[in-house]
């Protein structure tokens, strides 16, 4: 029997003699709110009709798939430069090999991970979610994102969720198929959408083929939206074309039927590292990748300038009510803080005043 299912494989050694028959992709990742292009994913490309899963299935029998994956990032980080500004790339890795030597180098091509976004892409059990959860913190001290690809497809896919918090939720193909017609498969991203905000992680969905799909998760509130209905893959970082661009626009009109935060951000100062430091709160502090690691504010009782953590983020798109809850049940210590709001990129926004936010909520919601 195996030796019946390695000859349908292609044999994947070869690549890792002659690199330049692995090819990358680049899928457009698109920020709903603003109808741009937040990031893409690097997707593989293989000689031969058979698919990327068929190339790296045969390197796992051929107990290569650690380097053939480490090819992949290794070309991925290198296309990192190329990037249009203000958007991000992603990089898929299994997380049973993360650890691995070959991804480790790869990974180590570029010791600055600022706008890489690395997402796990399988959902096997993890027998060590303890050293996978360190291996991810590695990767976000160097200013890496951390991304979970097919978000409620089986039970070790959860526990990754609620192990590893990562910074990037993407929905299972399965709850996108079809969701304008199936209240079920709505009702389960709209779950894994508030899951998200608890863990302060952006939702993606994924897989988006139709114009009802894509109103669905408009309506949902949903920030992020990949699929071929918004672009196909290709060789370099492509542009949203102009029709994708107003059928996004028209959509997200349509689905805002409640108010966002976005009419209610004030704007902040921002500090580098590098800056002098501003005297007058609220300040939104960065850390040495453009990250929002704290706030300066100002106590009104005490007159006193007190250092606080970013303990919420939200999209501006973010319903002013689900914000306000959202706000309210965090620990009594920031329950009353301003809430951060930034873009898909984590670029700081705008800060949100509780004040504000419970003038604008409807009544009796």
């Amino acid at each position: 029997m195996l030796g019946t299912r390695t000859a349908r494989l292609p044999d994947c050694r070869p690549l890792l003699a002659d690199p330049d028959d692995l090819t990358l992709v680049f899928q457009p990742i698109v920020d709903l709110a603003g109808a741009t292009i937040a990031g893409y994913e690097a997707l593989a490309r293989f000689p031969g009709a058979a698919g990327p899963d068929v190339w790296f299935a045969a390197a796992a029998e051929a107990g290569v798939a650690a380097e053939l994956e480490a090819l992949a990032i290794h070309k991925a980080l290198a296309a990192v430069p190329a990037l249009p500004p203000d958007t991000f790339l992603t990089v898929n890795v299994s997380p049973h090999i993360l650890g691995s030597a070959p991804v480790q180098d790869a990974l180590a091509t570029r010791p600055a991970l600022h706008r890489v976004v690395v997402e796990l892409t399988e959902h096997t059990p993890v027998h060590d979610l303890a050293a996978l959860r360190r291996q991810t913190e590695e990767l976000r001290a160097r200013g890496a994102l951390i991304a979970l690809d097919d978000a409620g497809s089986g039970y070790s896919g959860l526990q990754q969720l609620a192990v590893l918090r990562p910074q990037v939720v993407k929905l299972d193909r399965a709850l996108v198929s079809d969701a304008d017609t199936d209240p079920v498969r709505v009702a389960l991203a709209e779950m894994l959408g508030e899951f998200a905000g608890r863990i302060d992680a952006w939702l993606l969905a994924e897989g988006i083929e139709t114009a009802a799909e894509l109103a669905a998760f408009a309506r949902l509130g949903v920030p992020l939206a990949q699929g071929w209905l918004l672009g196909r893959p290709t060789p370099g970082f492509a542009p949203l074309a102009e029709d994708v661009t107003e059928l996004v626009r028209a959509q997200v009109a349509r689905a805002r039927l409640t108010d966002t935060v976005a009419g209610l951000v004030r704007p902040v100062r921002q500090h580098a590292p590098d800056e002098e430091l501003p005297v007058v709160p609220p300040v939104v502090l960065l850390g040495p990748q453009g990250e929002p690691t704290a706030m300066l504010l100002h106590d009104p009782r005490t007159h006193e300038v007190y250092e606080a953590p970013v303990s919420l983020r939200v999209h501006p798109t973010t319903d002013v009510t689900e914000t306000l809850q959202r706000a309210l049940t965090r620990p009594p210590a920031v329950r009353f803080d301003p809430v951060l709001c930034t873009d898909p990129s984590g670029h700081v926004l705008g800060l949100l005043r509780i004040e504000d936010l419970a003038s604008a909520a409807p009544r009796g919601r």
